[in-house]
């Protein structure tokens, strides 16, 4: 799997669905760099069981992301049509009304390979011609990229495992942290908690007053 950590976001330029009704055309993260931080997340398909959860949950702590100068962004390979669909399905009917930040549809496949996030692979058939085994669907993977569009953080998790939108807030915070402070954060760190100064003086300190 590829680490993108200390790497620069692949760009894309593809169709998203905003504010949960509008379809728009070349939707990129490069409209943030400089503004903001992103968190970027893929799941598996829309009209799903675990991804409702996942999106609803993102959405339900968007002011808290909001408070931390973070724009949200979703994405799966399913058309922006289906994404469209999807959101104006009701929450009790298995839909995900409500949801405002961006989904970015990934039809072409190429986001998820370049984020090598994407399930199955290619193979080629007796004729030669590049063929795709497996479901061409992106595992849940999440991204934290600063506003320099760097990748700080990432996660990759199957399909079937639901990610903490607790933790990835707790990882903007340790991150937002480590910038203003110069200090960086130990294990089980959170906001409002003492950082460590990166020195065996520091780490020292650190231990004493922590046991």
């Amino acid at each position: 799997m590829a680490v993108l950590v200390g790497k620069k976001a692949p760009v894309f330029n593809v169709s998203a669905v905003v504010n949960g009704n509008e379809i728009v055309e070349n939707f990129s993260l490069e409209q943030f760099i400089g503004k903001k931080y992103v968190i970027f997340f893929f799941y598996p398909a829309d009209f799903t069981f675990v991804c409702p959860t996942e999106l609803i949950a993102f959405q339900d702590q968007i002011a808290e992301f909001e408070s931390r100068n973070v724009a949200v962004v979703g994405a799966s390979t399913d058309s922006a049509f289906s994404h469209w669909k999807w959101l104006q399905t009701p929450q009790n009917q298995g839909g995900i009304q409500g949801v405002k930040y961006p989904i970015i549809s990934d039809q072409t496949l190429m986001v998820s390979k370049n984020y090598d996030v994407l399930a199955g692979d290619t193979d080629y058939n007796d004729f030669g011609e590049e063929i795709f085994v497996g479901a061409p669907q992106a595992y849940r993977g999440l991204f934290l990229i600063d506003k320099e569009g760097i990748v700080r953080h990432q996660v990759v998790n199957d399909m079937p495992l639901g990610r903490s939108v607790e933790e990835t807030l707790r990882l903007v915070d340790a991150l937002q942290f480590t910038e203003e402070f110069g200090e960086v954060c130990p294990a089980n760190w959170k906001k409002g908690k003492e950082g460590l100064k990166a020195t065996q003086e520091g780490i020292s300190d650190y231990l004493s007053h922590s046991h």
